[in-house]
């Protein structure tokens, strides 16, 4: 069982929703990302997704874009995003992390190494946008060999030819992309991401995380009432680079868990 299925089960034993939080590694230095990062379970964050930054996020909007930009300017790398994961787990071993990015840095840097690495970094999940399921071989099934879970995205265009296919092997759980569009270009409505969730969840077996598309409180707790917690990721980036402290950056993320917590 990795920390993502026990913290799931220790969720479900609750009765409580996920709250999932976007951060990129390295916004808007190293120092500061981290101290974010171990900040983020005292604010409520059940899951934390750590943004590998890569110079072509295309499925990602202007939010997240600017952070990945700040982020490469700084001198963040791969590694350097798995020593921030390394340097977070020397002061908490529960709150699963998800490595969430883009294919090529992996691949440049080999996927043997890289999931080595990874695991001794303390990663638990990964979430790769750009490798659709027909690539499985390349990197879902060794590092689901490796103990890592690997974290399928859903959408509103994913049909009901296609998802068994997405869902296949999928662990951990299902991401469902609220919306058709890149992040933070609209906002998630629950009456139409409830039936969809329900859809995924029989399809799979697995805990649905609904991410794009959620910005606030009232958001949160709709979204995550619908499905089995949500993600919030471009609104707390856009306070990062809006220059907000610490501090703020992690008020504002207590307010985003404790209206998914409330669902």
């Amino acid at each position: 069982m990795t920390r993502i299925d026990a913290k799931f089960a220790d969720l479900k034993s609750q009765g409580k929703k996920a709250f999932v939080s976007y951060v990129m590694a390295g916004d808007p230095d190293f120092d500061t990302s981290l101290e974010i990062v171990r900040g983020l379970p005292a604010a409520g964050v059940d899951i934390i997704e750590l943004g590998l930054p890569f110079t072509d996020p295309m499925a990602d909007g202007p939010a997240i874009q600017l952070a990945g930009q700040r982020a490469l300017e700084g001198g963040m790398t791969l590694d350097k995003t798995l020593a921030l994961a390394a340097a977070f787990r020397e002061q908490d071993d529960t709150t699963p992390i998800v490595l969430m990015g883009y294919y090529n840095p992996i691949y440049s840097k080999g996927v043997d190494k890289f999931l080595v690495a990874a695991k001794a970094a303390g990663v638990d999940g990964l979430i790769v946008v750009d490798l659709p399921p027909e690539e499985d071989a390349e990197l879902c099934i060794p590092a689901q060999a490796a103990g890592l879970n690997f974290i399928r995205l859903a959408t509103p265009t994913t049909d009901d030819k296609r998802l068994p296919r997405v869902v296949q092997n999928t662990s951990g759980f299902v991401y469902y992309v609220s919306i058709t569009g890149i992040t933070g270009s609209a906002e998630a409505e629950a009456s139409d991401v409830a039936p969809e969730v329900v859809r995924i969840q029989k399809a799979s077996g697995l805990p649905v995380i609904v991410g794009f598309g959620v910005n606030t409180p009232e958001k949160s707790e709709a979204i995550a009432a619908v499905a089995d917690g949500c993600v919030v990721g471009s609104a707390i980036v856009s306070k990062i680079a809006g220059g907000a402290s610490v501090k703020d950056v992690l008020a504002f993320v207590k307010t985003l868990s404790d209206g998914a917590h409330r669902a």
